[in-house]
């Protein structure tokens, strides 16, 4: 008998990830919180992408250094490619969350004021850290990526805790 093609089940729940450039935080985020839905064995019910505020550079692969920081903590960053944010994003996407409060105005100007809601930031879901940002290591050296691993390993278990309160609300 014939294996029968079942139509694609979209994702429960999504999540975005933006920064200025999509080359640091939020792809480090991405594959944190893509690796951390794995686990849970969510990955059917969970989508996990990231966008930049800025078109600096689209199709482009995460900083390097970012990559290795990952890497040297088991997460892959590599398939990963750099992209803008877009209005449509609001509209795709459960929750979309900045990294730091320049990004959050700059998404908050794209976002359709239906999907305000929609729009937090990333440092929300910090458990054990209290800074209220993931600030930008680009310009610092090994200890800022780093940093940025440290608070997105914390908020992606925050992040985790609330997507699976939502996944197992009625209704």
């Amino acid at each position: 008998m014939p294996l029968m093609n079942t139509p694609h089940t979209p994702p429960d729940f999504r999540v975005l990830f933006v920064c200025m450039g999509n080359i640091c935080r939020s792809p480090t985020a991405h594959g944190v919180f893509e690796a951390k839905v794995l686990e849970a064995g969510l990955a059917d019910r969970v989508q996990v992408d990231s966008a930049g505020t800025h078109s600096y550079h689209v199709g482009a692969p995460p900083d390097a250094r970012s990559q290795k920081h990952a890497l040297q903590r088991g997460y892959d960053l590599s398939t990963q490619r750099a992209r803008q944010l877009t209005a449509q994003d609001f509209e795709v996407f459960d929750l979309v969350l900045v990294m730091d409060w320049e990004n959050f105005v700059l998404a908050e100007r794209l976002c359709p004021p239906v999907h305000a809601k929609k729009l937090r930031r990333f440092a929300e879901f910090f458990q054990q850290h209290d800074s209220p940002v993931v600030p930008d290591p680009y310009q610092g050296g090994p200890k800022g990526f780093e940093a940025v691993l440290d608070l997105v390993e914390d908020g992606s278990a925050g992040l985790l805790a609330h997507v699976q309160r939502v996944l197992a609300a009625p209704g």
